[in-house]
């Protein structure tokens, strides 16, 4: 069988875009694991192995995480979505896709609980709507987009701005009771990332949820600075905020954790 194309050759493929200037926020990293429940801790563990594991098997075909969803017989665009289509689960009602067009990363996943799948009560802020968002008619929420390097590996966690992804705009708060809700329970277009990104969202939890509490206090204080604009439909913020993430490190760090408690 031939092997799945890597991601050096799918590199040197896409051709570049010019770059835009951008509004970046770090995010500091969350407390002491071991504040979190034991519960909460054998679940990010149970995360981790799930995220080794599609490492693992997607080596073993000289794949990975990321070549999986990229178009096999053409050339990655930037700003292509990949898979064209995007992967939406019917059931959960949870929704993915890749590209790619920032410095500093081989492209990122973002993720997005649809309507269907928000837990009930659950409303958007009051906000300016776009026309875009009024034609849709589905109150999407972004949950968190992961970077990748060049090799298919998860190098950073970020949040954005509304206008970047067209959502609807939900509290951090009510953001973090859909994370729980994210899985893609099914095998298009692959298994294995499928899993993966479910898996690290669960893995990740602490650092997603900081993400999610450092957005909503940087665009109400872009609000505050810029008051003659919709700071939702800004396009001088475009990443909330960002924070570099090691899967080894967080599953160490999980493990100690645990051995602690």
């Amino acid at each position: 069988m031939e092997p799945h194309h890597t991601m050096q050759r799918v590199v040197e493929s896409a051709p570049k875009a010019h770059s835009r200037e951008r509004t970046f926020q770090t995010c500091n990293q969350p407390n002491e694991f071991n504040e979190l429940s034991s519960e909460q801790l054998e679940l990010m563990a149970e995360a981790g192995r799930e995220v080794i594991e599609c490492h693992r098997v997607l080596s073993k075909s000289d794949s990975n995480i990321v070549a999986e969803v990229l178009p096999a017989e053409h050339t990655f665009y930037e700003y292509d979505h990949c898979p064209a289509g995007d992967v939406y689960d019917r059931e959960t009602h949870s929704q993915y896709y890749y590209h790619s067009h920032r410095e500093g990363e081989h492209g990122h996943f973002h993720t997005f609980q649809r309507e269907l799948g928000i837990p009930e009560g659950i409303e958007p802020v009051p906000q300016s709507k776009t026309e875009g968002m009024i034609k849709n008619g589905d109150k999407i929420s972004h949950l968190v987009a992961i970077s990748m390097d060049k090799l298919g590996f998860p190098i950073g966690l970020f949040t954005t701005n509304r206008w970047v992804t067209a959502e609807y705009w939900y509290s951090a708060t009510d953001v973090v009771k859909m994370l729980d809700h994210f899985v893609i329970d099914h095998s298009w277009p692959s298994w294995p990332t499928n899993r993966w990104i479910t898996a690290m969202l669960q893995l990740f939890r602490p650092q997603i949820i900081s993400l999610l509490e450092q957005r909503d206090a940087n665009v109400d204080r872009w609000a505050r600075e810029h008051s003659s604009e919709d700071v939702l439909e800004d396009r001088g913020l475009d990443l909330t905020s960002h924070i570099a993430i090691s899967v080894d490190d967080q599953i160490s760090k999980v493990q100690s954790a645990l051995e602690a408690g």
